[in-house]
């Protein structure tokens, strides 16, 4: 579904300006939902956009930022804190409150996770949290800072390397994870929690999940993801966790989505179409195994989310003309390598379409089309697969005259 991304800026805990960007889905969105990202990462690693694609494509709105000291977000890291990227958090949420809607659903990944947790109470409007490779307890990150932990305590900060970047950590950074516990914060969440976590884990262990899920209430889900590392950096997974959070998150939300308008798959041989609600015209389209959106331009009344209906006559020509000629091709030994076809439709008065022949009156559809032939083909290859390009079922079908038979069915 084709969406906007905007970028914003919000003050963060300390005054400073946060980067922000808030990706929605054509329409209105059924929901709001608030991302917060990895320790040391950014709103814009794979993990994090690959969800918020999903969720727009779902309807839902998603605010992702960079705390305070990273990304494109102004201030020190030096003199962040978790507790101070919880206010982050709070204050992304009041952002979004009193410019659009509270969020209703809160995700975070890895101490992004252990942050929505602890900021969950202090959102009532949210009804969902889920985590992904989150540590329990906060504290947990700090076995990240390896030889230099000594250094930190001994002289007050350190410059320790993280994921091929240096950043300045001060002791007041490892007093305040120490002084977090997550763990108590879950069992007042009141929330639906979703925890996703990979057994292999190699950066926060699977026992996390575990501690976290035996502290929640429920309803609470764990889903396990098997041989993915901890940032999701292998497509798949992410592309798993966005598709499962996306149906997931569906059950809590306060705008429940319309039922699926159309049984998937469908019939085959059948092409079902049926209206979503969302916008004027968007229809959803079922043929047997495959499914897509239809729509109109923002010009005339739609959201532009999907082709037209001529779109999709142009392209059933277009289609047809392709694999016509493949066919023809194949029969006769050619070297076509590529078939690419270019369709106009347009409407014009049969007086004026030199092309239409004899005992055409008013305007009637014109469909140009253009055939770009790709291969070692000498000039009579090329016009005998011009000529054959008319003989494209679909093509004979638009030419002559066909008949539609309606009929009423009296069903739900």
């Amino acid at each position: 579904m084709p969406r906007s991304s905007e970028k914003l800026v919000f003050p963060g805990s300390s005054g400073e300006a946060l980067a922000a960007r808030l990706d929605t889905p054509a329409g209105a969105p059924r929901a709001y939902a608030l991302f917060a990202h990895c320790f040391t990462c950014s709103k814009d690693i794979f993990a994090a956009a690959r969800i918020s694609e999903a969720l727009v494509e779902r309807g839902f709105a998603v605010l992702r930022f960079d705390f305070t000291g990273l990304g494109a977000s102004e201030g020190e890291f030096a003199n962040t804190n978790f507790s101070s990227n919880i206010e982050d958090l709070i204050r992304a949420a009041e952002f979004l409150r009193e410019n659009h809607a509270a969020p209703e659903i809160l995700i975070g990944h890895s101490l992004g996770g252990a942050a929505v947790l602890a900021a969950a109470g202090s959102v009532p409007e949210a009804k969902a949290v889920a985590t992904i490779g989150a540590p329990a307890d906060a504290a947990h990150v700090v076995h990240n800072f390896g030889a230099k932990l000594d250094e930190i305590e001994k002289t007050g900060v350190a410059v320790v390397r993280l994921a091929g970047r240096d950043f300045t950590v001060k002791r007041q950074f490892l007093d305040d994870l120490k002084a977090q516990s997550v763990e108590k914060r879950l069992a007042k969440m009141g929330k639906a929690l979703l925890v996703f976590h990979a057994p292999r884990d190699q950066v926060v262990g699977i026992e996390n999940a575990a501690a976290i899920f035996q502290a929640a209430r429920h309803p609470k889900s764990f889903i396990s993801l098997d041989d993915a590392d901890h940032l999701l950096s292998r497509r798949s997974d992410a592309v798993y966790v966005a598709d499962v959070l996306k149906a997931w998150a569906s059950r809590f939300i306060s705008k429940e989505e319309r039922a699926p308008a159309l049984p998937y798959p469908g019939p085959e041989g059948q092409v079902s179409v049926a209206e979503t609600g969302q916008g004027k015209f968007q229809a959803e389209i079922v043929s047997h195994t495959h499914r897509l959106l239809a729509d109109e331009p923002v010009s005339y009344g739609g959201l532009d989310t999907g082709p037209s209906p001529y779109d999709l006559l142009s392209a059933a020509l277009g289609t047809c003309t392709t694999m016509t000629l493949r066919m023809y091709a194949e029969r006769k030994n050619l070297d076509l390598d590529r078939v690419i076809v270019h369709v106009r439709h347009g409407k014009v008065h049969a007086e004026d379409c030199a092309e239409c022949g004899e005992g055409r009156e008013g305007r009637v559809d014109r469909f140009q089309r253009e055939l770009v032939l790709e291969g070692n083909l000498d000039e009579t290859a090329r016009v005998r697969l011009s000529e054959i390009a008319d003989r494209c079922p679909v093509h004979r079908t638009l030419e002559q005259s066909s008949v539609v038979v309606t009929t009423l069915r009296d069903d739900a």
